[in-house]
């Protein structure tokens, strides 16, 4: 029942063209009832099937073809239910509960040619009382929101609590590479890292062989020296004995 000042519309769930309609014998017993046992080669009605909801409710309704006039329906407040149900030999045929206006309700068999059209009126019923299912549970959350105890998370009194934002793990930077082409060693465990050679110290030690190549040239050059002039003393000497000769010859 729709509240008051609300209006329920109704809505369309399936529509299939073509189903037939079958009179069924009285059911004896409770056993299962099964297709076979109609007449499926004459139907006795042959029309639309329309399946809609008004609010909690689904209507099966049987149209004709052509002009759309209703043939009969069975009101479906619960599926599966006594309003519709399935055979037990078949997928394709169901028995429905129909009512007219006056409350007066019998049972006919319907039953579709193709399957694929059976499984979609089975399909949207269930769909419909699926809504519907939740839909009552959350009219009964609404009634009473307070039912189910809370769960606390608050702070007790006291109670603290320790954020560590903004610390990361330290990495090992890698070491940079040397691309003089000479790698240094690695420092002594617990040493200090030693400064490479400078180019002073460089010049420095090679400063000593150089002045000592120097100072060789310069004695060998004295020595040459003194034995270059050692023989000059022997020219003088002759140039002395030669004007002696002359010396000597010149009395006579």
């Amino acid at each position: 029942m729709a509240n008051e000042g609300q209006i329920e519309y109704e809505s369309i769930l399936c529509v299939k063209p073509e189903v037939n309609v079958y009179r069924i014998p009285p059911r004896a017993s409770n056993r299962a009832i099964r297709a076979a046992d109609w007449k499926l080669d004459a139907p006795d009605w042959t029309g639309r099937m329309r399946v809609t909801a008004r609010g909690k409710v689904a209507y099966v309704k049987l149209e004709d073809k052509i002009s759309g006039e209703l043939f009969a329906q069975a009101p479906v407040e619960e599926y599966p239910g006594i309003a519709v149900e399935t055979v037990s030999d078949s997928s394709r045929y169901f028995v429905l509960r129909i009512q007219d206006d006056n409350g007066r309700s019998a049972f006919i068999g319907v039953g579709f040619g193709d399957r694929g059209d059976a499984f979609d009126f089975n399909v949207a019923l269930q769909d419909h009382f699926k809504w519907v299912k939740q839909d009552n549970e959350f009219s009964k959350q609404a009634q009473a929101p307070d039912a189910t105890p809370k769960l606390d998370l608050g702070f007790k009194e006291g109670q603290t609590i320790t954020l560590n934002i903004g610390q990361s793990k330290k990495r090992d930077k890698p070491r940079p590479q040397n691309t003089s082409g000479f790698g240094l060693l690695p420092p002594p465990p617990g040493g200090k890292l030693a400064p490479p050679p400078s180019s002073r110290s460089t010049n420095q030690n090679t400063q000593p062989s150089a002045g000592g190549s120097q100072t060789g040239c310069l004695l060998d050059l004295d020595s040459s020296n003194s034995n270059s002039v050692a023989p000059s003393n022997p020219s003088t000497t002759a140039s002395s004995d030669l004007w002696g000769d002359f010396d000597s010859v010149s009395p006579k």
